[in-house]
């Protein structure tokens, strides 16, 4: 059973910041393709951010210029860095691991964007 295991999330004021961590597996790690995607009641889940092992990334036009991905290879961790939060950024943010056809998610993580 492979496990991200997500942290970082939580209540913050509009135009704030949050970090979200999520540790893999080296194994994992080492070969797929990082990502962050979110979802709110009612709608599917969407991309936000990915990045792949060589550091390439890709973003939502949504979070351009506002979010930052990460990847630190001696801790088997991908970062996800949001600045400038809206109350539209609210949603529950799962961590995925992707390769081929093969796809792990998180447990997932609540951030809350609220005066």
């Amino acid at each position: 059973q492979v496990q991200l295991v997500e942290s970082g999330g939580g209540l913050v004021q509009p135009g704030g910041s949050l970090r979200l961590s999520c540790e893999v597996p080296e194994v994992i790690f080492s070969i797929y393709t990082m990502g962050w995607y979110r979802q709110t009641p009612g709608k599917q889940r969407e991309l936000v951010a990915t990045i792949n092992t060589s550091g390439g990334t890709n973003f939502a036009d949504s979070v351009k210029g506002r979010f930052t991905i990460s990847r630190d290879n001696s801790k088997n961790t991908v970062y996800l860095q949001m600045s400038d939060l809206k109350p539209e950024d609210t949603a529950v943010y799962y961590c995925s691991a992707k390769w081929s056809m093969t796809n792990y998610w998180g447990q997932g993580t609540q951030v809350t964007v609220s005066s």
